[in-house]
């Protein structure tokens, strides 16, 4: 049975991708895990394939939720998602990436996209 803090994440995770959906992203997988990284949500926006980090705060307090991506963070979802890339993609060429953030501070969603930097 999920904590009260993981049926929150879960909540959050829903909502981003009911909202990213809206916006004209395709839904390709959820809560991808991989050697202790973990990506979120794996959309399709057009031809180019996007890694989404969800972060929640109950307040934007200390940076809010986008502010608590740290280095670390970054690093294990970008190993994930050339283990997915590898796996899905075999030896075909890879689609192009990048990576977003949808920060949710309260009842406020966020997208920042590509968050991670080009």
């Amino acid at each position: 049975m999920p904590s009260p803090t993981q049926r929150s994440g879960q909540a959050a995770e829903r909502w981003a991708e009911s909202w990213l959906c809206a916006q004209g992203l395709r839904p390709l997988a959820r809560n991808v895990r991989w050697r202790g990284g973990e990506i979120d949500l794996v959309l399709r926006d057009a031809a180019t394939v996007v890694f989404v980090e969800v972060r929640q705060r109950s307040r934007a307090d200390w940076g809010g939720a986008a502010a608590s991506i740290t280095y670390a963070k970054r690093q294990r979802v970008v190993r994930t998602a050339h283990w997915w890339l590898r796996r899905e993609y075999l030896d075909s060429a890879w689609p192009s990436c990048r990576f977003d953030v949808v920060a949710i501070d309260g009842s406020d969603l966020q997208w920042l996209r590509d968050a991670f930097g080009g």
